[in-house]
């Protein structure tokens, strides 16, 4: 069994295992920025079918090269605006959305042949001056604004917490993020997926409601 099947087989045990602890399903994003087509290709051959990319052109040059796969491709990197076109036609999802300004122009350029692109909107949730993503306070406008779009449809949220050694804070910002979810649903009922975790932490934002998670060094290596 080669290292690459290791440890897809043992981070699925581990999410299944969580999952089941707290009694919802949770899938797994497969974080593959900066790692080569045929590391895709190998994942994509074991039954993964959803990735991560964080940048645009290198996210295109693996779907070119992998065409034919039926894969699912997410961006998870800052989205800037002179990309829309590009992420509207190429991209399934698009879990970065932060502000108005992308909203227009990536439902312009959504071809009506591949059906709305689902968006998640991404939230700073510890104000980090350094991350992208919207203020909880501007979420509901954002969220109007994205369902108003019939070329897009508003999936969920996704944030990506501060780091913090103390996992106990990590944790009370992926609950902050479930209960911005949990409004976020009451107002759209086709709102379903709240990405969050990354490779040393998932299990903790599974038991905190996340249902799908983006985990990438612990499959592919460091990068």
């Amino acid at each position: 069994m080669s290292s690459s099947e290791t440890a897809f087989t043992e981070i699925q045990a581990r999410l299944r295992h969580v999952a089941a602890q707290h009694g919802h399903p949770a899938e797994l994003l497969a974080v593959s920025k900066t790692k080569p087509a045929a590391a895709v290709r190998a994942l994509a051959a074991l039954g993964q079918r959803r990735f991560g990319e964080n940048y645009v052109q290198e996210a295109l040059a693996k779907q070119r090269e992998l065409a034919g796969l039926d894969l699912e491709w997410h961006l998870i990197g800052p989205l800037q605006s002179n990309k829309c076109r590009e992420v509207a036609e190429h991209f399934d999802w698009l879990q970065s959305l932060d502000r108005p300004k992308l909203i227009a122009p990536l439902a312009r350029w959504r071809p009506a042949e591949r059906g709305p692109l689902n968006v998640l909107i991404q939230v700073n949730i510890d104000d980090e001056a350094s991350k992208s993503g919207c203020a909880p306070a501007q979420l509901p406008a954002l969220a109007a604004a994205v369902a108003a779009e019939p070329q897009l449809r508003l999936r969920g949220l996704m944030a990506i917490p501060a780091p913090h050694a103390d996992l106990a804070l990590r944790r009370a910002a992926f609950a902050r993020m479930h209960a911005l979810y949990r409004e976020l649903q009451a107002g759209y009922p086709g709102v379903d997926t709240l990405s969050l975790g990354m490779s040393e932490d998932f299990e903790l934002a599974v038991a905190e409601g996340a249902n799908l998670v983006r985990i990438g060094s612990a499959l592919f290596g460091a990068r």
